[in-house]
């Protein structure tokens, strides 16, 4: 995956078209465009590498197989954006490792642990995101989900849990987070 530059709106139009059109050479162009981001994505939900690049294949394949419903509004990375999560949840499903998260008792917010900021303005992202990526992975789906905007009600539909235990998961997760930086610092 080579790093390419950002494509204006006349290129990516251009080649969305060519790759409706099958054309191989448009598709590696539009992989290269934006598989680094969105193998960053998939890395994140999956926990590594190797799951994550997984994914990552899957969800082109399904990009390409998926192109002709993308109508122009809003931003196509988005669009594939939804698609990279949505890939990236059906395996976490597949694999069992979402079965616990409507198991789990609410934690009200209030019994948090107040955010250490020293700690974090110490951390480099690199160390952040590696702390994220160790994350239990339904802790770790709630909360990228919850970095990527989604609300509680839209997470529990894709996880099928409650809304309380997606709640409850954030929370336990960034008590799972806090203490780890506590940890390191």
């Amino acid at each position: 995956m080579k790093k390419q530059s950002a494509l204006t709106d006349t290129d990516l139009n251009d080649l969305i078209q060519r790759c409706l059109k099958k054309d191989v050479v448009a598709q590696k162009r539009l992989y290269d465009a934006y598989a680094p981001k969105m193998l960053a994505l998939c890395i994140r939900y999956m926990g590594d590498r190797d799951a994550g690049m997984d994914v990552l294949q899957d969800g082109f394949v399904t990009v390409f197989m998926k192109l002709r419903s993308y109508k122009g509004e809003g931003s196509f990375e988005g669009w594939m954006r939804k698609i990279f999560v949505n890939e990236a949840l059906m395996v976490l499903r597949k694999n069992d490792a979402l079965r616990y998260a409507d198991k789990i008792d609410n934690v009200p917010a209030a019994s948090m642990m107040q955010s250490n900021d020293d700690a974090v303005s110490r951390m480099g992202v690199k160390e952040l995101t590696a702390l994220i990526e160790s994350m239990p992975p339904g802790y770790r789906a709630v909360f990228n989900l919850t970095i990527d905007g989604f609300q509680h009600d839209e997470i529990a539909r894709m996880l099928g849990i409650s809304s309380a235990s997606s709640r409850s998961q954030l929370s336990r997760a960034r008590e799972w987070l806090q203490k780890r930086i506590e940890e390191l610092y």
